[in-house]
């Protein structure tokens, strides 16, 4: 996905179905970072938190905005602790009644997936109540991006050569699922055999991990996640005590292994993708104005 910008009334592409409601004034400017999101506070502050301090620094003349796509963790947040985060639909309402006019909508999601669509579909009502509006890249979305992430997750978990990096990944029914095989071949190509892209819910799978560790002969593990916030999935089934954990199937498979409980968002690194993602979103708003 190329980033793409819309102009009202402009020969640009198009959202929405027409000038429907006034739109905002173009020297008012927000960043949407929108997130899957995550129940637990502090990797929610140390990675979401911290990517949308970096784009706030960034992009100063942008004032940065939250939003989660996913139902139940709201919920949840809402419940257990009187926290209220906004959804996509809430947020842009919020920042259309602001007469913000210039508008970027950036995901921290990994892929182009289930919950980037769902971002999408929730955003197009809204796009005809402001002038000017571009989204940006999820995090694996070019060439670039994969030479980019593995090179990062490399220098950031450094991983000796006798020792299986392992990767954890959500997974998806959504056909993005292959982006986890993708940087799996990826990390191979670069000269790391030792690194290994696994799922919870797609494919590969930790059976297929598992595989490769054996063939390649390696007795010691690093495991650590390949999502952008070290919640639930990562605490549990990648560091958990319960015997389907992947720690626990790793050390029944003959591994020493040793669990690191960071999310993506955590490394400076991955969030400067981020950042540049947003980056061109602007940039494309700035060539959509030119063309105009």
């Amino acid at each position: 996905m190329m980033e793409t910008a819309w102009l009202k009334n402009s020969k640009t592409t198009r959202y929405g179905s027409g000038s429907r409601a006034a739109a905002g004034d173009l020297k008012r400017k927000a960043i949407l970072a929108v997130s899957f999101g995550t129940s637990y506070r502090k990797t929610r502050d140390a990675a979401i938190g911290a990517i949308e301090s970096d784009l706030q620094a960034a992009y100063p003349d942008y004032t940065v905005r939250r939003a989660f796509t996913s139902r139940m963790i709201l919920k949840k947040l809402r419940e257990r602790d009187g926290l209220q985060i906004d959804t996509v639909a809430e947020a842009l309402e919020r920042l259309a009644a602001e007469n913000v006019g210039t508008l970027v909508i950036q995901p921290t999601h990994v892929m182009n997936g289930i919950e980037y669509d769902r971002m999408m579909a929730a955003a197009a009502p809204y796009l005809d109540r402001f002038t000017a509006v571009s989204f940006g890249a999820p995090l694996l979305n070019s060439a670039a991006d994969y030479d980019a992430v593995a090179k990062a997750l490399i220098a950031e978990l450094a991983p000796a050569d006798d020792t299986a990096l392992v990767l954890m990944g959500h997974g998806t029914e959504h056909f993005a699922d292959s982006a986890y095989a993708a940087l799996d071949y990826r990390f191979k190509a670069m000269g790391y055999p030792n690194v290994f892209v696994g799922t919870v819910e797609g494919y590969p799978l930790l059976e297929h991990v598992l595989a490769g560790i054996r063939a390649g002969g390696y007795r010691k593990a690093l495991l650590a996640p390949l999502m952008v916030v070290a919640g639930d999935h990562a605490v549990n089934d990648m560091a958990g005590g319960g015997p389907d954990s992947w720690k626990n199937q790793l050390l029944r498979a003959g591994c020493q292994v040793q669990c690191v409980l960071r999310g993506m968002g955590e490394y400076k690194s991955i969030r400067a993708l981020y950042t540049a993602h947003a980056g061109a979103a602007i940039a494309a708003l700035a060539g959509a104005a030119e063309s105009a």
